[in-house]
């Protein structure tokens, strides 16, 4: 019986032992690993703002006819070309106009011509009249007659003035100076009135009209410089000329029109722009305590009773010592050495801050070198 007892208590122990490890290990108490832990702080860094988007025309203008039912007779200029503002571009077929103009040319002579005899006839009238020799209805027709007349000249003016504008018209000008991105027109082609026929980029300026978030659009201002880069071009300087002051309600992003400096960019392209925005305080944490769960970066963060949650991140800028992070508080308490061994609900043991060790000077150990 006493040997039965004995081993009933010695049961007893062991099992009460093996519950607690239980509970310890389903606790997550069990681990309690050593980590470094560092302030994460706020500082005032250079900040870049990463964006996306399509190169564009700074001002497309379309070109057409405002003559119609003529015939393109020549086409001087082809897609990709640079012209001059006046320069020709089309010239339709002017033959009916320029016989239209030398029909009223002769009717504005001949309008003068009429308008000439009877301001004539007016003034004899008048001459006749204050002798006594014409009656008053007489003059009146005489008056009427010249009034008459120089009213046809102003009709027959206005026609040829019309004329002489519908054949400037036939030659078709660039109302622009710029670079031809598209050409609608062939030779022998009937234009219609509006009918557009070329298309210009106004100066040759492109810009690139980059999508940036609306988290970050609040950073980017007009004047700042940025650098542009595609794959199949190369890169080319930039400067913001205007913010658009609308997000997009489905995508929420903002559109930043970035004009371009050189390059061989082209209107439809796809690039990449890095806008400098300046110094902007930022919260900054060690390089080292950034770690990546399932594709996404964050830091695990010292909470009370010293457990630790991974805490999701947007990495901003990056160094070999020191990275620029949204989404984090300054001031808490960040895991460095021994994080990427973690996970959610882990306890841990902060290790106290190691002091740097004094630097001896190298001149007393000279100096008893010297001794000896």
């Amino acid at each position: 019986m006493a040997l039965g007892l004995t081993l009933a208590a010695c049961g007893g122990d062991d099992a009460a032992k093996k519950a607690e490890t239980r509970a310890e290990t389903k606790g997550g108490s069990a681990s309690s690993q050593t980590v470094t832990v560092v302030a994460a702080t706020l500082q005032n860094l250079p900040r870049t703002v990463t964006a996306s988007g399509t190169v564009s025309a700074w001002e497309e203008v379309p070109v057409g006819a405002e003559t119609g039912g003529l015939t393109a007779t020549a086409v001087y200029i082809d897609e990709g070309q640079y012209v001059r503002q006046g320069q020709p571009l089309v010239q339709l077929n002017d033959a009916l106009l320029r016989a239209q103009l030398r029909q009223q040319q002769a009717a504005v002579q001949t309008a003068e011509a009429n308008a000439a005899r009877d301001e004539a006839a007016l003034g004899r009238a008048q001459e006749l009249k204050e002798r006594g020799f014409l009656s008053q209805a007489a003059l009146d027709t005489a008056l009427a007659n010249q009034r008459a007349s120089a009213a046809n000249v102003a009709a027959a003016q206005a026609s040829l003035s019309e004329t002489r504008t519908r054949l400037a018209q036939a030659t078709i000008r660039a109302p622009v100076a710029g670079q031809v991105i598209r050409r609608s027109v062939t030779r022998g082609q009937i234009v219609g009135a509006g009918t557009e026929l070329f298309r210009i980029v106004r100066d040759g300026r492109l810009e690139l009209d980059a999508q940036v978030p609306e988290t970050e659009l609040a950073l980017v201002r007009a004047g700042q410089t940025a650098l542009i880069s595609s794959d199949q071009v190369g890169e080319a300087t930039g400067r913001v000329r205007i913010v658009t002051s609308e997000v997009d309600a489905a995508t929420r992003l903002g559109t930043a029109r970035i004009s371009l400096t050189g390059g061989a960019f082209r209107p439809g392209m796809f690039a990449r722009a890095r806008i400098e925005v300046g110094a902007q305080p930022v919260v900054t944490v060690p390089t080292a305590s950034v770690l990546y769960r399932e594709n996404r970066a964050g830091v695990f963060v010292v909470g009370t009773g010293n457990t630790v949650r991974f805490q999701p991140v947007t990495v901003l800028s990056r160094t070999t010592d020191q990275t620029a992070v949204s989404g984090l508080t300054a001031g808490v308490r960040v895991v460095v050495a021994g994080a990427g061994f973690l996970g959610d609900g882990d306890r841990v043991t902060v290790a106290p801050a190691v002091a740097a060790a004094p630097v001896r000077s190298a001149a007393p150990a000279k100096s008893q070198d010297t001794g000896r």
